[in-house]
């Protein structure tokens, strides 16, 4: 009967510690997700990139030098 009282009273004591450590433990960070970014397509291939990486140029939008200077060339428009 003595041991069961002591088990008892460990479990209680178990119990309570662990209820104050969760109590005590500060909640994770919330993860906070990028704004998005507004996607535009190249003139010249039509790919979908993110407006901050595309090149602008008389109001269109390239994604690469290359594509640029094909689209600029002359003879071209």
């Amino acid at each position: 009967m003595k041991y069961l009282l002591v088990l008892l009273v460990l479990a209680v004591g178990w119990h309570m510690w662990r209820r104050q450590r969760v109590k005590n433990t500060p909640p994770p960070p919330k993860n906070r997700l990028a704004k998005p970014e507004p996607m535009v397509n190249c003139a010249h291939c039509g790919v979908h990139l993110p407006q901050s990486d595309a090149i602008r140029y008389q109001g269109l939008h390239y994604c690469s030098q290359a594509h640029l200077a094909q689209a600029t060339a002359p003879g071209k428009r």
